[in-house]
């Protein structure tokens, strides 16, 4: 393996994750909202953890929330005592934003692993603070020798099935911070805001699965403040406290962060929502979304920004976050025969081309909230993602990809490897001119991984359009079945230093590789 963690960094981060478990969590009523400053007594707390996220060779993104106002003040160390720290000043936390804030580290070393504590000040008296909260992450290398290893997944809190202490809770988060990877690629429905929790659901063999419950929880989400309460949710959860604390993150969204299946102009007939159009329950979901992970794109401030974005991880690999949601056209029978918005939207689409021509990395992963060949239908008519069951030439959305994928081939840019999550199974798909009514592309592999926390389900029908071949599927028989009953699904890439190959590994919770490939750099297509 590529990659080899910093030597003592496990007992380096006892530390840390002991300190952050000292903050130990009241009632999930009691932080489902944040509580009126009158009201609170002491000094501000950081129940809900830390975070980073957007990291590159020398940045990085660190994100808290408090429970009152609060000034947030970061520091920053090459060792857990802190010597010689760099202070960082933060902004000051109220409920413009939920009172969460993200502070921008710079001129960070490179390939180096970065400590950090957040301290929350009381905003009317500096010396009154909480207890430091403390977390760790690595900086990109610098040089290509290191190697660079990742996981992703997405799918979280979904089809009912939330925290459940009788399980453990979130457990997948805790078997991917065992694995120690330089960061974590959310590949969108990071919440359910259209998914209500029952306190209870009879599972078919006669168990019971049992759901910490909140308030926002409670109904599907339609205000801020209830949208706010769906991204609070996880946070519920000691796993994902300790993962977060230890890995940063690369976040990007689909659609239950908003509601199932929305494409902007929506009118909603669905009889739970008072709020019938998307657009505006859209805004206050990327408002929330922003506010509770730190992307160094969209600021949580209310001004404009995007979620798609590069994030650059040295000479070995750079990121491209699409987004699939915001810029797409209707969900529709989608076989128009001229398509200049498609799924990506012409804006974002000649950013993407832009960006990957620029791109000077080995590998480029395509980080898609979507599948591209998987069949995924919106209703009886209407598609969702980019395939619609039709194998000949390209139609609708499918007359964008080709269109990247010809660019791509043409431009000879190579190293791009697609990976999503979506359809809650996990499964890897050869793509290849010989097999596709579409020829004018080269090969291409794009792996699918998940849930992390949500319902399987089974596999999608492939549309022969850009010749898939699926080379590797594992997923249930029926529709919906819980944590309890069926594996959860992650991903893992791994790209070696040395040759710079690149591994792909599908795993299933319970330390299972079920499927791995490995890629050779350089090369148009394979």
């Amino acid at each position: 393996m590529s990659h080899n963690p910093t030597p003592g960094r496990r007992a380096v981060l006892r530390g840390s994750l002991a300190a952050s478990a000292a903050l130990a969590l009241p009632t999930a009523g009691a932080l489902a909202s944040a509580a009126p400053a009158q009201a609170l007594s002491g000094r501000p707390r950081a129940a809900w953890g830390v975070q980073a996220g957007d990291v590159t060779t020398s940045t990085g993104l660190v994100w808290v929330r408090s429970d009152r106002p609060a000034r947030m003040i970061v520091e920053t160390s090459a060792t857990e005592s802190f010597r010689n720290a760099r202070r960082w000043q933060g902004p000051l936390l109220g409920p413009d934003t939920d009172f969460t804030g993200t502070v921008p580290l710079r001129g960070l070393p490179s390939g180096e692993q970065i400590h950090y504590r957040v301290t929350l000040a009381d905003p009317e008296d500096y010396r009154r603070t909480g207890e430091p909260v403390l977390g760790t992450f690595r900086t990109a290398p610098a040089k290509r020798r290191a190697g660079v290893r990742f996981l992703w997944s997405g799918d979280i809190v979904g089809q009912g099935w939330g925290i459940n202490p009788d399980i453990g809770g979130l457990y997948a988060y805790e078997e991917m911070r065992r694995l120690d990877p330089d960061f974590f690629l959310c590949s969108g429905d990071s919440i359910y805001a259209d998914g209500p929790l029952s306190e209870t659901v009879a599972l078919p063999d006669g168990r019971v699965w049992r759901n910490v419950t909140t308030e926002e929880k409670s109904k599907v989400a339609e205000t801020l403040a209830e949208y706010r309460g769906n991204f609070r949710y996880p946070l519920l959860d000691e796993n994902v406290r300790r993962f977060n604390a230890q890995v940063p993150t690369i976040a990007q969204w689909d659609d239950h962060e908003v509601v199932n299946n929305w494409y902007p102009g929506e009118i909603l007939t669905d009889s739970r929502y008072t709020v019938k159009d998307v657009d505006t329950l859209a805004t206050r979901a990327r408002q929330a979304f922003s506010e509770y992970f730190p992307i160094s794109t969209l600021p949580s401030t209310g001004e404009d920004g995007r979620v798609h974005r590069v994030v650059h991880h040295g000479p070995l690999l750079d990121v491209f976050v699409l987004d699939m949601r915001t810029y797409r056209n209707a969900n529709s029978p989608d076989r128009q025969t001229d398509d200049t918005t498609g799924i990506l939207g012409a804006e974002q689409l000649a950013w993407l081309k832009r960006e990957l021509s620029r791109s000077r990395a080995v590998w480029k992963v395509i980080a898609a909230d979507m599948p591209l060949g998987l069949v995924v239908t919106d209703g009886a008519t209407d598609f969702e993602a980019v395939a619609q069951g039709d194998p000949g030439a390209p139609l609708g959305r499918e007359l964008q990809i080709a269109e990247l994928l010809r660019f791509i081939k043409h431009s000879r840019i190579t190293g791009t490897v697609w990976l999503t999550a979506d359809v809650h199974y996990t499964s890897a798909q050869h793509y290849d001119p010989s097999r596709a009514a579409f020829k004018d592309f080269a090969p291409f592999w794009e792996f699918v991984s998940g849930p992390l926390a949500a319902g399987g389900f089974p596999a999608n029908a492939l549309d022969d359009t850009f010749g898939p071949d699926r080379v590797f599927v594992q997923a249930p028989t029926k529709a919906n079945v819980s944590p309890m009953e069926s594996p959860q699904y992650f991903g893992e890439v791994d790209i070696d230093g040395e040759s710079g190959e690149l591994t792909v590994r599908l795993r299933a919770t319970g330390g299972s590789v079920l499927f791995t490939k490995v890629l050779q750099p350089g090369r148009v297509g394979q």
